[in-house]
């Protein structure tokens, strides 16, 4: 365990509430809360075992007046969160309250927690790897319970133990060519045996590889959520949807074209799928200054999208508006909704027949819109979602992922040209690297800091 002074920091939201926990860690936790704390029961923390609650009071250090009633918890590390000594005080929620004992434990003597500092000591003191601590702030932001799992599997370490599997076979390959180097005389030939099974295992972690990587787009889109745009010209009811999706009034609805000048965004759960809902403005030319930005922001919102939503009034005749919105959307992944399916369709089939993913609905009637969630299931997870898909769900596994197998694929391809076993190492030590990355066995100090530094102050 490293050496650390002792830290503070609030580790619930601030704001009203039944209580607030002000954490405290570090080997002169239980020292620095003593100076604060009066026990109900008149007891010094000095005997306070861990793993252990008591009531009683924070006092002003210097006057000894009462600030707030509280329950400490002591935990001794290195069995805590963060392997160190941690003591949790229970205050009352509440701005002030929280503030105010906050600026005693740090005036008798702990510092301020910079953001994720709790989570990057349990990191460095082993307690966690690099992609267990990055689940912690997955599991905060999870949107749905798929979400949810996918982040806790990452945090019980289901993404560390399917690396550690591939570093054993690169590890395992490392050793067959250092025994091979090291052991063979200079006139002697190598074991042809060694470079077979040195094959054997960088194929084996190649296809593991594979495997993992296969799903790790859908992985990136439970945890991320899937980018959904809505658009098409005025009043063809690109706000109805949002509203039948949502199952509420957030989208103004009206005949007026325009009526949406800005970007409306939303999340909603999709089987456990969470989809952000872009409602963007009408496409359209206008000499209105801001709904032109509006319009603007919209064709932006369609270049960052997962998925466009292409919705068209069949009640109305295919227009130039409409023409060029398709060609816009034509190279990206999109789902055509032709709406008002109740009233007469004035779209021939002809004018629409090179479009692909076509859905009749009427949006204002919330009909069709199971075919349209079946059909973003089918497009993004083949129909259902299954645990492998959960694993790979940070894109920066992914990319160093993918390093990994590349520098894997060349080494196999050296191996099977028989190039010399020193070449071929060098490609192995690459890839085992790069799957170091990822549980946090190597990587710069600099980027482990940017990775704390998103988390919330009190975690």
């Amino acid at each position: 365990m490293k050496e650390f002074d002792t830290i503070c920091g609030i580790a619930t939201p601030i704001g009203e509430g039944g209580i607030s926990i002000i954490r405290v860690s570090g080997d002169r936790s239980k020292e620095i809360v003593n100076k604060i704390f009066c026990a109900k029961n008149g007891k010094s923390m000095d005997d306070m075992k861990s793993y252990t609650m008591r009531y009683g009071y924070i006092k002003d250090i210097n006057n000894k007046d009462t600030i707030d009633e509280v329950i400490i918890s002591f935990m001794k590390g290195p069995r805590s969160f963060t392997a160190e000594d941690v003591i949790e005080i229970n205050c009352h929620g509440g701005v002030i309250s929280t503030n105010k004992v906050l600026e005693e434990v740090i005036k008798a003597g702990a510092r301020l927690s910079e953001p994720g500092e709790f989570t990057k000591r349990a990191f460095l003191n082993g307690r966690i790897d690099l992609s267990q601590a990055e689940a912690v702030m997955d599991i905060i932001r999870a949107k749905t319970d798929l979400s949810m799992k996918s982040a806790m599997l990452q945090h019980e370490g289901a993404l560390s133990k399917e690396i550690n599997k591939l570093r054993e076979y690169m590890l395992n390959t490392l050793a067959l060519i250092e025994y091979a180097v090291d052991f063979t005389e200079d006139e002697e030939e190598i074991d042809p045996d060694i470079p077979i099974k040195v094959e054997s295992e960088i194929k084996k972690a190649i296809d593991r590889m594979h495997y993992l990587l296969k799903n790790a787009d859908e992985g990136r889109i439970i945890r991320d959520g899937l980018s959904l745009a809505i658009v098409g010209k005025p009043n063809v009811g690109k706000s109805s949807l949002l509203n039948a999706l949502l199952k509420e009034k957030r989208a103004i609805v009206t005949d007026i074209p325009g009526t949406t000048r800005d970007i409306i965004e939303e999340f909603i759960s999709l089987d456990g799928i969470p989809i952000r809902i872009t409602d963007t403005a009408g496409i359209r030319e206008t000499d209105d200054i801001v709904e032109k930005i509006g319009v603007e922001k919209s064709r932006e919102k369609i270049n960052e999208a997962d998925l466009v939503i292409l919705m068209l009034d069949i009640s109305r005749e295919l227009e130039e508006e409409d023409k060029e919105i398709i060609n816009s959307i034509i190279d990206k992944n999109y789902i055509v909704l032709l709406n008002k399916m109740d009233l007469e369709n004035k779209i021939s089939e002809k004018e629409i027949k090179d479009l692909n993913n076509k859905i009749y609905v009427s949006a204002k009637q919330e009909v069709g819109l199971d075919n349209l969630k079946e059909k973003i299931k089918e497009m993004f997870f083949s129909g259902s979602v299954d645990t492998e898909s959960l694993i790979i769900s940070n894109n920066r596994h992914k990319q160093a992922l993918y390093r990994a197998l590349e520098n894997c694929e060349t080494a196999y391809e050296k191996v099977k040209m028989n190039e010399f076993l020193d070449l071929i190492s060098i490609y192995v030590t690459a890839s085992l690297k790069a799957l170091g990355e990822i549980t946090g066995s190597e990587l710069e100090e600099d980027l482990v800091n940017k990775i704390f530094k998103d988390f919330c102050c009190g975690k």
